[in-house]
């Protein structure tokens, strides 16, 4: 009697076990903004960054990414169950991004080029140049 019921509960979580990997949690979207995210260097570098923080750490959570330099907004879509949105801050955070109402961390910040620091900070964009788009090959 105990036999079969350590056989069935093998079993049942054999089989649960199996569903859970084969059926993928829904891909959600979360829109990120940056008060330091205005121009093609700093994307190439925030994009750079999460690119290698998704293969290493986040089992691949971040599926795609759209920018919107002007607006200094980043939209993810994610696997909710490999990330969560803190931890897509906290590496935007990490790599001298503010995100949302968190600020990057300090020693990455200093880091970044003049350009992607925020603008009270002398930083973005210069007056007259146009540097949300990428340059010209």
């Amino acid at each position: 009697m105990i036999k079969k019921i350590v056989i069935a509960a093998v079993v049942l979580v054999a089989v649960y076990s199996g569903k859970s990997q084969v059926m993928p949690t829904k891909a959600q979207w979360i829109t990120i903004k940056s008060a330091n995210l205005k121009c093609w260097e700093c994307k190439e570098r925030l994009e750079n960054y999460l690119v290698s923080e998704n293969e290493s750490t986040m089992q691949s959570g971040m599926i795609q990414r759209r920018y919107n330099l002007l607006s200094g907004e980043v939209r993810i879509q994610y696997y909710s169950d490999r990330v969560t949105p803190d931890i897509i801050r906290t590496v935007f955070n990490n790599a001298g991004f503010d995100a949302d109402s968190t600020k990057a961390e300090e020693g990455s910040y200093k880091k970044l080029p003049p350009i992607c620091k925020r603008g009270e900070d002398g930083g973005g964009p210069q007056k007259g140049k146009l540097c949300h788009l990428p340059p010209l090959q």
